[in-house]
């Protein structure tokens, strides 16, 4: 893992819709897990050499100076562009430490990650949460491991976050699932799906939050599309989202208004959340007078 020097940290997050975050936090850059569908891998975040995790060298002294200097806390997104439990971190503690930070100026949390090393940090996590809130987001995009080895080679398998969602909830921890990308003619299949749902709501998540389809740029849909036909040779998927989407930025799967419908259904029936802002105010209750901005 190499390392480079960062002049920022924080930025403030300008689409406060997507969980109601306030601040985005970067402390890695790349990723090992080799997704297939990794949109952050686009032409158009010149990020060279993706596939490996650059860390921010001076990333916890940054942090520590940017929210000693911040007039109102606010809750911290960390996992857009990278995962901030790569397998580095397990020796770096970069994450570990940052988090620490973060419960020292009392901001909240928003973590987005693939990886079970998450449970690590739960005593960390629920310190931040007896005064702030946070959030857990686990990308699961199929129940299947034999489908997740394939589309997040070096991801830990579906069946080990699941896993890990079960410990942060138990734990009391604010967390549920990010479903998505879902692929059209791979993970688009009706039963697998509420599948995965009967299977958050078993491990005690409070939510789901689905996108039926996937995003592909230049530089990422070659990728994508290269991997899926090493894969499966005898799908031809270059040509069929070829024929399908051409070079739409969001290719919907053909199933996505009956999969939304299924999903809804099952997620009422089961107590989960699937709507962003139900899911925004369920983990901001109870810090309404603490110093957080709403969305």
């Amino acid at each position: 893992m190499k390392t480079v020097p960062a002049k920022t940290l924080l930025s403030r997050n300008q689409h406060k819709g997507w969980f109601g975050c306030d601040y985005n936090m970067n402390l890695y850059r790349g990723c090992t897990h080799g997704c297939l569908y990794c949109d952050s891998r686009s032409d158009c975040y010149h990020i060279d050499c993706f596939d490996e995790v650059v860390a921010k060298e001076n990333a916890l002294s940054l942090l520590q100076k940017e929210l000693a200097r911040k007039v109102k806390t606010g809750v911290i997104a960390s996992g857009a562009m990278s995962d901030p439990y790569n397998p580095f971190e397990a020796d770096t503690l970069l994450t570990r430490h940052s988090l620490e930070l973060v419960s020292a100026y009392g901001f909240g949390i928003a973590l987005a990650t693939k990886s079970d090393l998450i449970c690590r940090d739960i005593d960390i996590l629920k310190e931040i949460s007896a005064q702030s809130p946070v959030l857990c987001k686990l990308t699961i995009t199929t129940v299947r491991d034999d489908k997740s080895s394939v589309i997040e080679p070096f991801a830990p398998s579906s069946s080990r976050r699941l896993a890990a969602l079960h410990r942060l909830s138990s734990a009391g921890l604010f967390t549920g699932v990010l479903l998505m990308p879902v692929l059209p003619w791979l993970t688009d299949d009706e039963g697998e799906i509420l599948a995965l749902v009967d299977a958050v709501a078993e491990a005690g998540a409070r939510f789901i939050y689905p996108s039926f389809g996937v995003t592909m740029r230049a530089g990422q849909r070659q990728y994508f599309l290269c991997g899926l036909d090493k894969a499966y040779p005898e799908q031809k998927w270059g040509e069929k989202y070829g024929k399908k989407y051409g070079t739409k930025y969001y290719c919907a799967s053909p199933k996505a208004k009956i999969l939304w419908e299924a999903l809804t259904l099952r997620c009422q029936r089961h107590g989960l959340l699937y709507q962003m802002p139900e899911i925004i105010a369920a983990y901001r209750e109870g810090y309404e007078n603490q110093q957080l901005s709403f969305f």
